[in-house]
């Protein structure tokens, strides 16, 4: 498949990239900052390009079968989460290639909490990572109104970070997955994996699901997904 990553070169983005080249795929991984082409591996095509700019979308989207977005605003702009949204959006409406993005947690609901929104909990969201959250919420409102692409939203757990590639996860739709003792996490690596396998094999279209690390008491046939 031809596959066009935005944020090609963050801690996400990276490791999509990354998984996608290990499967064989034709990677466009597209960075905004020039400077940082030298952190893209020479497998890929390597391009400059802007999320938030609807040309370079429709420029780099041309003629591929599916755009993943995984990039991050810098602190003080989280408020451009929403507008690169749209941007994407407008973009792939015009050259109908489907989407991919990596969003925020926010918006997924904390377990038996009567409906309590993960943003809102000081457990799963200090006030340090509010912003970002309440931003990723907006984004996902972007994408739920969107009529046009062929979009698809995944957000992570709680704690995204980098480690183990073990190839396992636990699929969920609008509720945070934690485990026995209320942990929510996967390794960017696995995040990787399961956004690849549903680039591949699509299951969520035009709605949000979320992954979480794989527990074995928790997991359960149609939750557990290897590779």
């Amino acid at each position: 498949m031809r596959i066009t990553v935005f944020g090609a070169a963050g801690n996400t983005g990276s490791r999509i990239v990354a998984e996608a080249l290990s499967r064989g795929h034709d990677v466009t991984a597209v960075v905004r900052d020039p400077g940082r082409l030298t952190q893209l591996p020479p497998a890929a095509i390597r391009r400059v390009g802007d999320a938030a700019d609807v040309e370079s979308v429709v420029e780099l989207s041309a003629g591929q079968d599916v755009v993943v977005t995984a990039t991050r605003p810098a602190t003080g702009y989280e408020h451009e989460l929403a507008a690169v949204a749209k941007a994407l959006l407008a973009g792939l409406s015009r050259t109908g290639v489907r989407l991919l993005a990596v969003g925020g947690a926010g918006s997924l609901t904390v377990p038996g909490s009567d409906g309590r929104l993960v943003v809102d909990d000081p457990a799963y969201v200090p006030p340090a990572w509010r912003a970002i959250a309440l931003a990723c919420n907006d984004q996902l409102a972007v994408f739920r109104a969107s009529t046009e692409v062929d979009w698809t939203y995944l957000s992570p757990p709680a704690i995204l970070q980098p480690g183990e590639r073990t190839g396992s996860y636990r699929l969920g739709a609008d509720e945070l997955l934690v485990d026995s003792a209320g942990t929510s996490t996967i390794s960017s690596e696995d995040f990787a994996v399961a956004l690849l396998d549903e680039v591949e094999r699509p299951r969520h279209r035009r709605t949000r699901f979320t992954v979480a690390r794989t527990s074995e008491r928790l997991a359960s046939p149609t939750e557990a997904a290897d590779r």
